[in-house]
Order: C-alpha cells, then sequence, then structure tokens
C-alpha cells in the first residue's frame, strides 16, 4: 500500500508540473512563430543580448529575453530545430544531473552538424593560479566588491560556492559531459573565435577561460 501510495504521488507531482509548464510553454512557442529556422539560441542570456539570436533566460525582469523559459524544464523546441546554441556562464549554475540533462537537451534541439558552445569559468586555471601562486591574477578579483579576498583558500570556496555556483568544469570534465550527452566531434575553443561561422565573438566574460564547440 505505501509503495501504491508513493507512485501516486510521484505521479501527482509530475502532473502538477507539467500543468504549470503548459502557459510558459504555449507562451515560448508562439514566441518562436517570429523567428525563423533554423534557430540559434542564446540559453541563460541573462543581461546580455545577442542581435540575431533568441535569447532565453528564467529571469521576468530583464529586458534582453525573447523568452522567457526555465532550462531545467529543458528546451522549448522540437527535436534538429536549432543550427547554433550558445551560453556564457551558465552550466556551472546546475547540478551536474541537471547539466548533463541540459547538454542532452542541447543535442536534441541540434540539427545533424550543428553547433553547441560552451563558455565558462575553468577550474583548470583556477588550480593552476592557485598551485603557482599567481591567484591574485584574475579579472573578477580586480572588482572593488571583491578586494577583500586575502588568501587563495577563499579564493577558491568563493569560486565554488558564490553566484549559485554547483559544478565547477575542468576541460576533461567539460569533455566527459558533452560526450555523455551524445556529441563526438568536441573541440576546444579560445575566447571570441571559432571556425564556425556565427560563433565568433560570442564572449562578454574575461573569465570565460574554459571554452568548447560540440558539433552534433
Amino acid at each position: 500500500m505505501r509503495a501504491f501510495l508513493k507512485r501516486i504521488y510521484i505521479y501527482c507531482q509530475i502532473t502538477l508540473q507539467r500543468w504549470r509548464l503548459l502557459g510558459p510553454l504555449r507562451k515560448a512557442q508562439t514566441r518562436l512563430q517570429s523567428f525563423d529556422r533554423p534557430y540559434r539560441l542564446h540559453l541563460g542570456c541573462g543581461q546580455v543580448r545577442l542581435v540575431n539570436w533568441i535569447n532565453i533566460d528564467a529571469d521576468e525582469s530583464l529586458e534582453t529575453t525573447d523568452i522567457v523559459w526555465n532550462l531545467t524544464c529543458g528546451i522549448p523546441v522540437s527535436d534538429s530545430s536549432c543550427a547554433l546554441i550558445y551560453c556564457e556562464h551558465f552550466l556551472e549554475h546546475l547540478t551536474v544531473e541537471q547539466g548533463l540533462v541540459f547538454l542532452r537537451e542541447c543535442y536534441r534541439a541540434l540539427q545533424p552538424g550543428g553547433v553547441l558552445r560552451v563558455a565558462m569559468p575553468s577550474l583548470d586555471v583556477l588550480i593552476e593560479k592557485s598551485y603557482l601562486g599567481n591567484w591574485r591574477e584574475q579579472n573578477w578579483l580586480d572588482w572593488k566588491e571583491y578586494h577583500f579576498v586575502q588568501t587563495r583558500a577563499e579564493m577558491l570556496n568563493i569560486s565554488f560556492r558564490w553566484w549559485g555556483h554547483q559544478w565547477l568544469y575542468d576541460r576533461e570534465e567539460l569533455h566527459r559531459r558533452l560526450g555523455e550527452a551524445g556529441f563526438v566531434t568536441i573541440r576546444d575553443s579560445e575566447w571570441g573565435q571559432s571556425n564556425v561561422k556565427g560563433m565568433e565573438h560570442l564572449e562578454t566574460r574575461q573569465d570565460s577561460r574554459l571554452i568548447c564547440e560540440a558539433q552534433k
């Protein structure tokens, strides 16, 4: 009886969640009709609006968004409908489980040959700078609000725990998760540089030191 009631509870929770998403999903799909396929999605756009992209974020107060949508609930586009997907300083705000679901959603949404570009802070850089002792040589530590940071341990703990960070990636970990999401062709990229037309000069954060492009 207890197991049966648990299944009923889970079913009711899933059904309720679907009903809650129905309104926002309809709005998102209506807005998508204003854009030509294949789409170019800028996911977790925050305060950065990319011209000629579909800018998506969960924050209703932002003026930068084309579509308001919680990306932990998937990506509100049909299969193989996107040519390009870009996110900067977004993936590290998801748990590792949510992140993998998100990357799989990106794979689903991309058309064959489509490309996902991910830009984020680099755990490799944080560890290297901590080890070498030049940890203060980071752009964000020059900002006035972080002048209080006094030790490398404080810097590392802030990097892991603040700003809603859930899971930091080094190059190996990002490649691993992209592979688990289905991507086979994965290549590292430099800040603002890309061999993919339309993916150049997208980064806005100087601390985006880990950048990968994955092709479906």
